[in-house]
């Protein structure tokens, strides 16, 4: 099999499993917390009605009363009946905190309650975290060269310098992922929640794509939301597509910066060249091959090509 047939192949496998490995923590999650927290809820509602119930609250009663409602309430579980969902480990939500952990966005919001499931947390994590950085690794690596490379290379043929080719190159892809990933996100947020305006919306993308995850912007959590599973399943998705898609940013800064000579007057390692000899193409054609003579040529195309001779993007000259 060609060897882009196999890579994609692979890409394909990696997104497979990581959507699989999400759904065997739910599962794990939703069957392990899920109890633990109908308890709680139950606890709570009996602590609602002893307390309705007494005639006279003295102050100890009701410091009680309020220290078991924040805990409970840290954990999701709130006594009273229209601010919380009905859970928070069903399948979806179960997902949903797996996406959060493994992406390390960990908003924070739904916490494992018994210790079997703080346990599965660390070691989930340490597999789930590591393999979640390789499939975003993969995805921008099969991104590099229709989002980078080709549109470098058109804006060079056209006419522009190598070196202003990739500003331009770099300050349209800003502007492409600030509209697509949290300018019309925001927009959507802030129409489907409630509660949020539009700056609440970019603050959201903000924190969770920076990985920041404060948690005091969660989707999906208010009351009487239809469709809630599906709607926490797109917000993975966007997750998912956003966090690569700042990667992708990264790289291409790394290799603006490799290019432009910042990263050898900051003594900064350069950016590796990691894309597949396949997917490359040139950003500066190679003047001198058509200048060649032709059995030159040929006999230089039937040898194997040097690691280092691949063109890329930091082949560009930059003097």
């Amino acid at each position: 099999m060609h060897s882009v047939g196999r890579s994609w192949l692979l890409l394909t496998g990696f997104i497979l499993f990581y959507i699989i490995y999400l759904l065997f923590g739910a599962l794990v999650f939703s069957s392990i917390e899920r109890p633990v927290e109908d308890k709680l809820r139950q606890d709570m509602e009996d602590l609602k009605q002893e307390f309705l119930n007494q005639s006279c609250v003295n102050a100890a009663s009701l410091e009680l009363f309020l220290v078991k409602v924040l805990t409970a309430n840290k954990y999701g579980v709130s006594v009273l009946k229209n601010s919380t969902v009905t859970t928070n480990w069903d399948l979806a939500s179960s997902m949903f905190f797996a996406n959060t952990l493994v992406t390390t966005v960990g908003y924070g919001h739904t916490t494992p309650l018994s210790d079997t499931g703080k346990a599965f947390s660390i070691l989930y994590a340490l597999i789930g975290v590591p393999f979640t950085m390789l499939v975003l690794t993969a995805c921008v690596q099969r991104l590099m060269y229709p989002l980078v490379l080709a549109p470098v290379s058109l804006l060079h043929r056209s006419g522009m310098e190598p070196r202003p080719a990739t500003i331009v190159h770099f300050v349209l892809l800003v502007v492409l992922v600030l509209l697509l990933f949290f300018v019309a996100p925001a927009a959507v947020f802030s129409a489907v929640e409630v509660s949020w305006s539009f700056l609440d919306g970019i603050y959201f993308c903000f924190i969770s794509l920076c990985t920041i995850g404060l948690g005091d912007f969660v989707p999906g959590t208010q009351p009487g939301q239809t469709y809630r599973a599906l709607y926490q399943v797109a917000v993975m998705v966007y997750l998912f597509v956003g966090l690569m898609m700042m990667y992708l940013l990264l790289r291409t800064f790394h290799k603006m910066a490799d290019l432009h000579g910042l990263t050898t007057f900051l003594q900064l390692p350069r950016c590796e060249e990691s894309d597949l000899d396949e997917d490359r193409e040139p950003i500066v054609d190679d003047q001198r091959e058509d200048q060649m003579p032709s059995c030159q040529t040929q006999k230089g195309a039937s040898k194997p090509l040097e690691p280092g001779s691949q063109p890329s993007y930091n082949t560009i000259n930059k003097g």
